[in-house]
């Protein structure tokens, strides 16, 4: 025989109190992965900037040193030598 409780009304009310709060605290879980996942994803692009930023500048100084270094050393062979070891030179004017 089936008896019949009067309590039902607060059963049920528990059991859906307790379905709501599992599927809030599902949905903070999520919530806080995609925030993770997407801080991760920012911090990495601002990283990779960084790093390709340093990697530019480095190759612009470096190419800028080759090219003093190889436009010193063209200059260098442009100095005539004469014979009284006087050093000739084209006079730049600005």
């Amino acid at each position: 025989m089936f008896f019949f409780n009067p309590f039902w009304p607060l059963t049920a009310l528990r059991i859906a109190s307790l379905k709501a709060t599992s599927t809030l605290l599902l949905f903070l879980l999520i919530k806080s992965n995609l925030l993770r996942l997407k801080g991760g994803l920012i911090g990495g692009l601002v990283a990779l900037t960084l790093i390709s930023g340093l990697i530019v500048s480095s190759t612009v100084a470096g190419g800028a040193a080759y090219y003093i270094l190889q436009n010193k050393k063209s200059n260098d062979d442009e100095v005539n030598m004469s014979d009284d070891d006087v050093i000739n030179t084209e006079a730049v004017s600005a």
